[in-house]
């Protein structure tokens, strides 16, 4: 269910697709549900519809609208022509509650079997907004009370629905369709559909989730603040338990998919989105933060660097302040110091670039010396240009390579120069103005007022 506007988001944006760890809501409950094998998906749209279906392209999901949104029964009363006539099970999540997990998901729908509905249901010190599990005094469960329909005694029951449930198909599609809206909010509640079964003798049953985060909601963004550092914890214990060392795991965020090593070491304020893959001894310093990239062995990325769809290989030094654009690519014991940018670029092994320089669009061999204020000029104003700088090649600082250049092996380039043709290889090229001193001249000075 994703129809929601989520009025106290304040937002214009569907509640659904805000973000949690990088991802839509409504993302994460289809990814957990993905693994269930199931036969179909289907995603209730309303707020926002045009923005959640789009966010759904090439998922595979279909989708209903539930337009106006009158209720969580009225809801599901949208997908009944879509649901078989049978005793399949199905599953209903909600898209505001993302971080429940694969296996509660499996074994509640487990629990259904195609013949009981069964509740996922939590016990909370403060349950004030959920509905209440009504129980008879065998135990069994009876009925589900609202909250703003429940009486002050109900309102003291702890154990609360967390509004997921699975229900054998050709009962929820009879079930549904008696629903009446007679409640304080005139709205269809899907819950009602407990007492029907008890009615008709099919067994209810609740399958317990321990921990609450699994079933926590978003509907403010404090609420959706808070959910996303449960998430971060979440992935930096798995992490930590993987053998991961973080300086600090509440200062840790993983937007995507992070993959490591052995032995490797993550400092404060770190932000690791995408695809991103480390090596055996990596220590990447604090506040960087790393997109879609693979560093390898034993590379150290020191504080403060971006890096984003770039590879690092292994012992290389990058940074503080470095940054490497998509296309960089850095070779073995590679060092780009503190503001220096790289892009689209290969550096071959043991290749420097130290401080204070740009590289785009060049390939770079190896034990090259890289110097401070160099650029590489790749960019005429219409078309970008190759720069080719050859092994064992020295840059002098404040250079301009205009490209398309060729540095030969070897090849030594003075301090302030601007080469526009190939420099031979072995040779020093020189291209720079005649120093000239004037005796005569004085330097201006104010004139006087009055």
């Amino acid at each position: 269910m994703a129809a929601g506007k989520g009025t106290r988001m304040k937002s214009q944006h569907p509640k659904v697709l805000h973000r949690l760890g990088g991802r839509p809501l409504l993302q994460h409950v289809l990814d957990a549900a993905a693994g269930l094998g199931a036969a179909r998906t289907i995603v209730i749209t309303g707020h926002g519809a045009d923005a959640v279906e789009a966010s759904l392209s090439g998922s595979g999901a279909a989708c209903v609208r539930q337009m106006p949104q009158l209720g969580t029964g009225h809801a599901i009363q949208q997908v009944l022509p879509l649901l078989p006539d049978d005793d399949s099970t199905v599953l209903i999540l909600n898209g505001d509650v993302p971080l429940i997990r694969e296996g509660t998901a499996r074994a509640l729908a487990a629990a259904c079997g195609g013949h009981e509905l069964a509740l996922l249901t939590i016990e909370l010190d403060d349950p004030a907004g959920y509905g209440r599990i009504v129980r008879l005094a065998d135990g069994s469960v009876r009925g589900i009370v609202e909250h703003k329909d429940a009486t002050p005694l109900q309102r003291e029951i702890a154990e609360v629905y967390t509004g997921i449930m699975a229900a054998p198909a050709k009962a929820l599609k009879r079930w549904v369709s008696a629903l009446k809206n007679d409640n304080a909010q005139r709205e269809y509640y899907l819950t009602d559909i407990v007492a029907m079964a008890v009615a008709e003798r099919v067994p209810v049953v609740a399958e317990t989730v321990a921990d609450e985060t699994e079933v926590l909601g978003v509907n403010s963004p404090l609420q959706l603040a808070d959910l996303e550092r449960r998430f971060q914890r979440r992935q930096a214990d798995s992490l930590m338990e993987a053998g991961v060392r973080l300086a600090d795991p509440a200062r840790f965020d993983l937007r995507g998919t992070l993959r490591c090593g052995q032995d490797v070491d993550i400092d404060v304020g770190c932000v690791f989105e995408g695809d991103v893959t480390l090596g055996d001894n990596v220590r990447i310093g604090a506040h960087c933060v790393i997109r879609d990239a693979r560093i390898a062995a034993g590379a150290v990325i020191h504080p403060f660097t971006h890096i984003e769809g770039a590879s690092v290989g292994p012992g290389a030094l990058v940074g503080p302040y470095a940054r490497l654009r998509p296309g960089a690519e850095l070779g073995p014991e590679v060092h780009v110091g503190n503001f220096v940018e790289i892009k689209n670029s290969t550096l071959g092994a043991g290749a420097k670039a130290n401080h204070l320089a740009y590289l785009g669009d060049a390939t770079v061999g190896a034990r090259v010396n890289y110097g401070a204020g160099s650029i590489t000029a790749n960019y005429d104003g219409a078309n970008k240009h190759r720069t080719v700088i050859e092994d064992d090649v020295h840059v002098g600082s404040n250079c301009v390579l205009v490209a398309p250049v060729t540095l030969g092996a070897g090849a030594t380039i003075g301090g302030g120069s601007t080469i526009a043709r190939p420099a031979p290889a072995g040779q020093l090229t020189v291209a720079r103005a005649k120093q000239v001193s004037l005796p005569t001249w004085t330097r201006p000075v104010k004139a006087k007022k009055g």
